[in-house]
């Protein structure tokens, strides 16, 4: 048996050594939002998410350049089904992005991240109800452990997490709208920006010719942090497109809790209430995510060796 050239070992390792970075700092970037949106305090929701839509055109229209993708946009603006599709995730996005976006002007963080917590499982029940998969043991009771902290929250607190569902599912939709739809993360993308344009920029108009806009008001700050909405919304997506394409969905999958655990720090730090119900809650969805990612491992680990079999 020869030993591997360190030349080679280095090639080998490279694209998994970049797919870590990529995804990483999509999931810090996520996780540092919350900082991002505190700087906007000042600024309603609905026109956060307007600039947040429209500069997302021109920062979007850059990197498909770049990147050589202009042929997938075309195609998919003509494709009527690929059309139809990008309109439906692009709504749901954009109800995800609006819902999230105000609950962190509303101090409501912890509840944001405990959506994002619970999106791996709400992935399960959508495999089951809609595409017919069975669950295993470890799986039925992940979403069991969820279920009974939700509903600890709801009971016990007195508070039904309306933002953490909400965005857990309406990012389950989406997901599974993109995963069903034959076009690559930055082209479907920049179309969905593209469609919701028109809606954002009539309403930033009116907003400015009411007098009621927040940029171009006199703040060189407002709008220098309006003005990085695009970047803020295109880089971690383009990010996580790189390190999805190099990294195992395993990989993934433990590195998707980076963000949520941020968010949920930041939720701490900004002083936003946390009783015992609410450790309760999160203490029952992290054991439902660890009894969820050992058997996401083990089963991954079982089908590679039934295929050496």
């Amino acid at each position: 048996m020869t030993n591997a050239s360190p030349d080679a070992l280095n090639s080998q390792r490279s694209p998994i050594a970049e797919g870590l970075i990529f995804a990483t700092l999509a999931y810090v970037l996520w996780g540092v939002m919350p900082v991002y949106l505190k700087a906007l305090s000042d600024v309603s929701a609905l026109e956060v998410l307007a600039h947040r839509i429209f500069w997302s055109v021109p920062f979007g229209a850059i990197i498909i350049s770049l990147r050589n993708q202009w042929a997938e946009v075309f195609a998919a603006l003509t494709d009527r089904r690929v059309l139809v599709m990008l309109a439906l995730s692009a709504l749901a996005i954009a109800l995800n992005w609006l819902i999230y976006v105000w609950s962190v002007l509303n101090e409501r963080v912890l509840e944001a991240s405990l959506g994002y917590y619970i999106n791996p499982l709400m992935y399960v029940a959508t495999g089951v109800f809609i595409m017919g998969e069975k669950l295993r043991r470890m799986q039925i009771i992940s979403v069991a452990l969820a279920t009974a902290g939700v509903l600890t929250l709801t009971f016990g607190a007195g508070v039904f997490p309306f933002v953490s569902l909400a965005l857990a599912l309406l990012f389950t939709a989406y997901g599974y709208i993109r995963k069903t739809t034959n076009v690559g993360a930055m082209p479907g993308l920049f179309v969905e920006v593209l469609l919701l344009a028109p809606v954002a920029l009539i309403y930033a108009i009116w907003l400015m010719s009411a007098g009621k806009a927040a940029f171009l008001s006199g703040s060189l700050s407002t709008d220098g942090l309006l003005l990085l909405a695009g970047p803020f919304t295109v880089i971690p997506l383009v990010c996580f497109a790189l390190g999805a394409r190099r990294l195992k969905l395993s990989t993934i999958g433990f590195l998707q809790y980076i963000a949520p655990t941020m968010q949920f720090f930041f939720g701490l730090y900004y002083g936003e209430p946390f009783t015992l119900y609410h450790g309760v809650c999160f203490g029952l969805i992290w054991l439902a995510l660890a009894i969820f990612s050992v058997d996401a491992v083990m089963a991954n680990k079982k089908a590679r060796a039934n295929q050496a079999a």
